[in-house]
């Protein structure tokens, strides 16, 4: 076995655990942040509004972070973005606890939340054009689908893990999973600083030009890519609001059956990335399209839903597609550049889905406050849509 090969395997595996640690510290947040929020006298759009700023901010500098990797190497910008997120995960539950405490007025609590979560996501750009730039780096463009598909599999074992354990956690504390949280990132950081190994400046520190999103190459995917997020991201802001509305939880109550509802999601994405698509011989276009209408049905169950059974049924379809679409969609824009552009692409393709989460908050959760399945029922429109636009487009 060559010492090449050796070095590949150690990358892969790194690369696997650091996001499976994300995968973990995105679904805590995600569980917990709406009852939180209301906790601290928030109301649903500015709970939503901390999400879409942070959001809007990964839109921003995801690309800037992808050419980072191209000049100064996927390591160094990886580790940045790993440590990066441990600091500002403490300083945005920092936030939350003085507000629990009574030390923060809500306006206070929303305005410091927002620039925390700013600040975090700044650095947090880092980890996912560095990490599916590495992937590229280290596989054929044959084995491309599948690099990319191990990446979101270990970001959803993660997902997994995060609201199981986030679930038993917050019956400590509602901000103890965001601890919990920071511990593991901050380890994953260390070990990605003493185990991944540095990519040859041949590949890893060369300048290029910038790659613009309307690239006749890759805009298809762009469009879609925002649509699809936009759609993921009205769901996961507005499911904990649908939960404890409808079935009358409490705070912890809420974080625990969101969390289910995550996981379960979760293991259904899993399920698609590790069994479906390596059986799957389809391009990373055909994946998007087959995603499309399982979505769709996910999205009815969970306008028409008024059991616990009915959305966890519906968060399992909506893994399923996104278990598809995901890899289809990073596969599909890192083979349609070249290997010189492979930090660029996966910094633009990286950008998409914090600009449909900068839209999906906002509006999903101004939506929810004017009737609980107006959100449902705009994502099902939404996607239907998409699913059109992509039957223009060929998948070369």
């Amino acid at each position: 076995m060559s010492n090449s090969h050796v070095a590949n395997v150690l990358a892969k595996r790194t690369l696997l655990l650091a996001a499976a640690a994300i995968g973990f510290a995105q679904t805590v947040l995600f569980a917990i942040l709406a009852p939180l929020g209301r906790e601290i006298g928030l109301v649903e759009v500015q709970i939503g509004a901390i999400i879409s700023c942070s959001s809007l901010t990964l839109f921003l500098v995801s690309p800037l972070w992808g050419r980072a990797s191209d000049n100064w190497g996927r390591r160094k910008v990886l580790l940045i973005g790993l440590f990066g997120y441990s600091a500002g995960t403490v300083m945005f539950a920092s936030v939350f606890k003085a507000a629990l405490l009574g030390y923060l007025i809500p306006i206070t609590a929303l305005i410091l939340l927002i620039v925390t979560r700013v600040a975090n996501a700044t650095v947090m750009a880092a980890v996912s054009p560095s990490a599916n730039a590495y992937m590229a780096d280290i596989t054929s463009i044959k084995d491309r689908v599948k690099g990319m598909g191990a990446i979101g599999a270990a970001g959803n074992i993660g997902a997994i893990l995060g609201p199981a354990i986030g679930g038993l956690l917050a019956s400590i504390s509602l901000l103890t999973p965001l601890y919990f949280s920071v511990l593991l990132t901050l380890a994953a950081a260390i070990l990605t600083l003493y185990s991944l190994p540095e990519l040859p400046k041949s590949k890893a520190v060369i300048k290029r030009p910038k790659l613009k999103y309307t690239d006749p190459r890759i805009f298809p995917l762009v469009v879609a890519g925002v649509f699809l997020f936009m759609g993921f991201a009205i769901v996961q802001q507005t499911i904990a609001f649908r939960f404890q509305d409808m079935l009358g939880l409490d705070g912890t109550e809420t974080a625990k059956i969101v969390g289910i509802s995550l996981m379960c999601s979760a293991a259904a994405a899993l399920f698609a990335q590790m069994l479906l698509i390596p059986r799957l011989a389809v391009r990373p276009f055909v994946l998007l399209r087959i995603s499309m209408p399982m979505m769709m049905v996910a999205f009815a169950f969970m306008a028409l839903g008024q059991t616990q059974g009915m959305y966890l049924l519906g968060m399992c379809i909506l893994g399923l597609g996104m278990g598809l679409a995901g890899p289809g969609f990073m596969a599909g824009a890192s083979v349609a550049v070249s290997s010189e552009e492979q930090g660029a692409v996966a910094g633009v393709a990286g950008a998409c889905p914090p600009l449909g989460f900068t839209v999906g908050p906002l509006l999903g959760t101004y939506l929810y406050s004017i009737d609980g399945t107006l959100p449902y029922w705009f994502a099902f429109t939404s996607y239907a849509l998409l699913f059109l636009f992509t039957l223009k487009f060929k998948d070369k």
